[in-house]
């Protein structure tokens, strides 16, 4: 098999054009696919659970008698926990244990602070309602639910909803039950662009919720673009991407299996390796040619580190950690003995593993931090997904008598400079 990434060197003279052309990927949106996802959202606000039915009929590939057939009951969360292995519902506890503990670190408080009789601070509120889809595909994605839900409740959010196109309880038993054990309050068989109209915009029987999380394909990905503003999302994802820093001190086979995870997401996902070191190249592309031959999904894996894998030859650690920060990669891996001085410089990316012994693999499944993470290069102004995705900030103001002589003055003069007469009048009232 015809395996091999596009290598680049920063000592030639075409480096930045050849670079950047490979990191772009075609984002244009199909025309078609846009105008379908529209019509599904309108039909949704507009006729709501018939419309959703029968998408749910067309699309999710299974028939509702009754509207009520869409709730996973509780009679069918105990059938998927007859479908679980105790070792799979150990390691789903495990990590529930770790991801909690991990977020519980991020909730923010309520704050306040007096001076001169005057009090300024912040009240932190939980968002009030959440829905969290949950792709089904040929896999049960019981780390999609962890990484969702959890945040979402140790931010103390009241009511959590779960979308996810469930055609068959023994198939997504392990999503069922991952929400059960994360005290999700309602479980529906559904997915597509269908199942985020009805989360944003309510149905008779679906309630409407505050904000969408959860990755998806590209109706899904659409239609939270759609409707965004009505209500809140987490983010746009595109292919999943990773980056690795790696010297003669690594194993190839390591690095190659590393690149292989990410690489068997998607075609469109991009594995890039970099190092300083020519031979660390060599020695992990023939890691590749010896090991794909034993990869399940190696037609993919192929394909995209044919079509979209990197391998980039540098001169010095202070190039790697510039190309990494223009990267902004969603997963970082710094494997290289350097890590520690090239964690110092670089500051985009959106989860750092560091050393060989933390894969992206650990982060994704069970090491603690949120693997919902910002794709595409957005990890430049984004961050993961955390705790504080599901709190408000609410300023507090409470001034006193005597402060507000002097907030007054401030204010007249600031309201009259950009013409805002009953500014200054409301600020010149409370002066007196």
């Amino acid at each position: 098999m015809n395996i091999k990434p596009q290598t680049l060197d920063t000592s030639n003279k075409n480096f930045n054009e050849k670079f950047i052309s490979r990191l772009r990927i075609n984002s244009s949106t199909n025309k078609k696919t846009q105008s379908l996802v529209n019509t599904i959202i309108a039909n949704i606000k507009k006729h709501g659970d018939t419309s959703l039915i029968s998408y749910v009929k067309k699309y999710d590939g299974y028939n509702l008698k009754n509207i009520k057939d869409i709730f996973i009951t509780k009679k069918q969360i105990d059938e998927a926990y007859s479908y679980v292995e105790k070792s799979q519902l150990l390691s789903v506890k495990k990590s529930i244990s770790r991801i909690r503990k991990f977020a519980k670190k991020q909730k923010q408080d309520s704050w306040s602070t007096t001076e001169k009789g005057t009090m300024l601070g912040e009240k932190i509120s939980p968002i009030d309602s959440v829905g969290v889809y949950v792709p089904a595909g040929k896999a049960s994605y019981a780390s999609t639910v962890l990484m969702n839900v959890l945040p979402a409740k140790v931010a103390g959010v009241k009511n959590i909803i779960m979308a996810c196109p469930i055609n068959s309880i023994e198939d997504h038993a392990l999503a069922i039950v991952a929400a059960d054990l994360c005290k999700v309050d309602k479980i529906y068989r559904m997915g597509g662009a269908h199942a985020i109209a009805a989360l944003a915009y309510g149905t008779k029987n679906i309630p409407a919720v505050d904000k969408i999380v959860g990755p998806g394909n590209i109706y899904v990905t659409l239609a939270k673009k759609s409707v965004y503003g009505d209500v809140g999302i987490d983010n746009i994802a595109g292919p999943s991407e990773v980056v690795i820093v790696a010297d003669r001190t690594n194993n190839p086979d390591w690095i190659a299996m590393d690149l292989f995870s990410q690489a068997e997401h998607d075609e469109l996902a991009q594995p890039i390796l970099i190092s300083s070191n020519s031979q660390v190249l060599k020695n992990v592309q023939d890691s590749i040619e010896k090991l794909i031959p034993t990869m399940l999904r190696k037609e993919i894996i192929s394909r995209s580190i044919n079509n979209r894998g990197i391998f980039i030859k540098t001169k010095n650690n202070r190039e790697i950690c510039k190309i990494v920060n223009d990267i902004a990669p969603e997963h970082l891996e710094l494997m290289s003995k350097d890590y520690k001085i090239l964690l110092k410089a670089i500051n985009n990316a959106g989860a750092i593993f560091l050393g060989e012994y933390s894969p992206e693999v650990f982060g994704d499944y069970c090491a603690g931090p949120n693997h919902v993470l910002p794709t595409s290069g957005s990890a430049r102004f984004s961050s993961p997904l955390g705790v504080e995705d599901f709190q408000k900030r609410s300023s507090l103001i409470n001034v006193s008598k005597k402060t507000a002589l002097e907030l007054s003055k401030i204010s007249i003069s600031m309201a009259l400079s950009e013409g805002l007469q009953a500014h200054a009048l409301s600020a010149k009232l409370r002066g007196k």
